[in-house]
């Protein structure tokens, strides 16, 4: 009985396979096409990884960035957005913040939920947009006022002494106009260590002599009455810790991503990848190992709507060959140089030609919205390929 079943399912498949010689092609076509979502799934939750995230924030439109947070970018990056310096920026991550309360007096609330515990706060700053007297009637003895800026550890007296805390203060000129930076690292750390203490900022204009100054000669631009380029902000300088865990794991000898995760991305049946292509030139001559590009489009991997700068970037990638003899040009090491005559005079059976490998990486800086709208700039480093060499 179960012989006879074998060999009708036998001759059904037999039937199925001479009926349609590409049958099983197909149906591996088929499975191959339902997996690439799958692939381009994983391999889009990998990237993610790469750049400290879980999940891509949410596309903002055309919200414009802050001047300033522009302003360091260009400062810090090229048009390509790799790193000119990487010891311009204090920390890898500058977020900036704006006023959520938008009051009619000095006073100001942050929101910084999207900051994570384990960032460790190295500078924070208070970014005040100071406007010209609204009166022309000014005293001769009024050329400059003394400006404090407080924590409020009490709604509720916040008016008296014991209710604030005094966090920065100096003298500023009436009839100066434009950005006036606070120092308030103090007070952000200790909202990051105690969420609920985060109760905001106020600040206090007042005459060398110590009375209250008329706000008509001192004004401070609001985020409900100027515009969005003058809104009071929050600068913060982080570290995010990825550097000391990157080079901690490369100590080790870890493979394990960024993101914690060593799984191998899901396969490809076979009849869907493209054979591996060999390092010859277009005269059919063997290439020596040398730095090829590879651009990376935000815009084609769909995160054109929440990244500011740059739009992509050339990560580069090395390709060709690491043969006997090696020239110096391809930057070779002591133990390529004897890998490639062991493999050449064939001593050893199974050693390889040295690899064609980056031997210098280059950081990028990446400008962009997050899931609370505030601007974050952040610096990710060996995301470039520098030069190539065998090893």
């Amino acid at each position: 009985m179960l012989s006879a079943m074998f060999f009708a399912m036998l001759s059904t498949m037999m039937g199925l396979s001479f009926a349609r010689p590409g049958f099983f092609n197909e149906l591996e076509e088929h499975l191959a096409v339902e997996s690439e979502p799958k692939v381009r799934s994983e391999a889009i939750r990998r990237l993610l990884e790469v750049f400290g995230m879980e999940d891509p924030p949410a596309a903002l439109g055309h919200k414009q960035p802050p001047q300033y947070m522009l302003d360091l970018y260009n400062t810090i990056a090229d048009v390509d957005g790799v790193t000119k310096d990487p010891t311009l920026l204090e920390g890898n991550t500058v977020r900036s913040f704006f006023d959520k309360l938008h009051s009619e007096r000095i006073e100001y609330l942050f929101n910084m939920s999207t900051v994570a515990k384990s960032e460790k706060i190295l500078t924070a700053e208070l970014h005040l947009f100071k406007l010209r007297p609204k009166t022309s009637i000014v005293l001769n003895r009024h050329h400059f006022c003394q400006v404090s800026v407080y924590q409020v550890l009490d709604s509720s007296k916040k008016n008296v002494s014991q209710g604030k805390k005094l966090l920065s203060s100096r003298l500023v000129p009436i009839h100066s106009t434009g950005w006036e930076v606070f120092t308030i690292t103090q007070a952000v750390r200790s909202w990051m260590s105690d969420e609920g203490s985060n109760l905001g900022l106020l600040v206090s204009v007042r005459t060398l002599a110590g009375s209250q100054m008329d706000l008509k000669m001192v004004r401070f631009a609001s985020g409900r009455d100027h515009h969005h380029s003058k809104q009071p902000m929050l600068v913060l300088f982080t570290d995010d810790g990825r550097r000391a865990a990157s080079l901690e794991a490369t100590s080790k000898g870890s493979d394990v991503s960024p993101g914690g995760s060593s799984q191998p991305l899901p396969s490809v049946p076979a009849s869907r990848r493209s054979s591996r292509s060999v390092d010859y030139d277009e005269r059919g001559e063997k290439m020596a190992c040398q730095r090829q590009p590879l651009y990376v489009d935000f815009e084609e991997i769909g995160w054109s709507g929440w990244i500011v700068s740059p739009k992509g970037y050339n990560a580069y990638h090395c390709k060709g060959s690491c043969i006997f003899p090696l020239s110096q040009n391809m930057r070779p090491t002591n133990h390529a140089i004897v890998q490639s005559i062991i493999n050449t005079l064939k001593l050893n059976k199974g050693i390889q030609t040295p690899c064609c490998v980056p031997d210098k990486l280059y950081s990028i800086s990446l400008l962009y919205f997050d899931d609370d709208e505030n601007v974050v700039l952040k610096q990710y480093d060996d995301m470039v390929a520098g030069s190539c060499g065998c090893r």
